[in-house]
C-alpha cells in the first residue's frame, strides 16, 4: 500500500481486529484510483444511549491531487458494518473523481438558441 494511512480510534479500546480491517479496506482504495495521497480515518463512539446500545461513527478524510474526499457514516452498532457502509462510499466516490478526471463523464451539450 502507497498511501500514508493515519487511523484515530476515539473512545474506543485499541483493537487489532479493527486496526487490521481498516488497513485492509484502505489498500483496497488503492486499486479504485492510485494517486491517493494520504488517508485518514476516524472511528468513534460518541455518547453512549441508554436505549440504543454503543452506537459508532466512522469518518473517512481521503486526499487526491486537486480534491479532497470526505465520507462519514453513523450510527450503528456494528462497527464492522460502519466501516464498510463508509469505504464502499468512498470508493464509489474515487471512481466517480477517477471518471471526471479521465474525462469519461458525458457532457451534455447545450441547447442551440432558436431564432
Amino acid at each position: 500500500m502507497k498511501l500514508p494511512l493515519q487511523i484515530t480510534l476515539r473512545d474506543i479500546a485499541h483493537s487489532d481486529a479493527v486496526e487490521t480491517t481498516i488497513r485492509e479496506k484502505a489498500a483496497k482504495l488503492d486499486h479504485f484510483y492510485p494517486h491517493i495521497m494520504s488517508c485518514h480515518v476516524v472511528v468513534e463512539m460518541p455518547g453512549k444511549h441508554k436505549h440504543q446500545g454503543k452506537t459508532f461513527n466512522v469518518k473517512l478524510d481521503i486526499k487526491v491531487p486537486g480534491h479532497e474526499i470526505v465520507v462519514s457514516k453513523e450510527q450503528d452498532e456494528d462497527i464492522y458494518v460502519v466501516l464498510r457502509d463508509a469505504f464502499d462510499a468512498a470508493k464509489r466516490q474515487l471512481e466517480d473523481y477517477g471518471r471526471k478526471q479521465r474525462g469519461d463523464v458525458k457532457r451534455h451539450e447545450l441547447p442551440q438558441p432558436v431564432e
